[in-house]
């Protein structure tokens, strides 16, 4: 039996990545897009305005309230949620469509997506990035400089909120070096989709290939 048939063709694999605000998220996902080939980015849209240096449709799809409830309302979002008192969303049929072409999507979404995907699409993987205290994101969110002091304060009150529900996902990476919670980050998508790549059908095939 030669190898090929023991491997059918696959849907891609989708991994959804939450963690507080300042949590370094968006950091470690900009370098795992880097690392790691055939691994595609959900691009979620915001009633939030752009933050100084970020770009329309390359860190989010920027649109007006009244948009997304319209997009919403048609049925356009896989998931959606209000985070800190602005709405986003992620496209279903963006995401349907690099799934069905056996890529594999990395969704950045906060807890309440991964709540909403978790029963949606349960196959997908969900990763917690957790920040080493409380004290530590802090820092990194104030050193941001982006945020008005009561914006920051809105964001460490629904902090002790999301990192108290990391019992959710099925990973939590402790981002408090840098360079290993990349590597933890790599090492689990490399490992979920060696997982994924074999369906239970092609293993059974392996095991009918053993004499009882």
């Amino acid at each position: 039996m030669s190898s090929d048939r023991l491997h059918s063709p696959r849907r891609g694999m989708l991994v959804a990545v939450s963690a507080p605000s300042g949590g370094g998220k968006s950091t470690l996902l900009g370098r795992l897009l880097e690392e790691v080939e055939n691994l595609r980015y959900s691009i979620s849209y915001t009633t939030r305005p752009p933050r100084p240096g970020e770009r329309h449709g390359e860190h989010y799809y920027f649109v007006s309230p009244d948009d997304f409830e319209r997009m919403r309302e048609h049925g356009e979002f896989l998931e959606s949620a209000v985070v800190h008192g602005y709405f986003y969303g992620t496209h279903r049929k963006f995401v349907e469509s690099i799934l069905d072409r056996g890529q594999d999507l990395i969704l950045d979404i906060d807890v309440q997506g991964a709540e909403s995907l978790a029963t949606i699409m349960p196959e997908a993987t969900r990763i917690f990035i957790m920040p080493p205290s409380y004290e530590v994101l802090c820092q990194r969110l104030r050193a941001r400089g982006s945020d008005d002091p009561s914006v920051v304060t809105h964001r460490l009150r629904n902090a002790g909120r999301e990192v108290r529900r990391f019992r959710e996902f099925h990973y939590v990476i402790i981002n408090n070096d840098f360079d290993r919670a990349l590597q933890a980050l790599i090492c689990i998508v490399k490992a979920e989709r060696e997982r994924w790549r074999l369906s239970e059908k092609a293993l059974d095939a392996i095991v009918a290939t053993f004499q009882a």
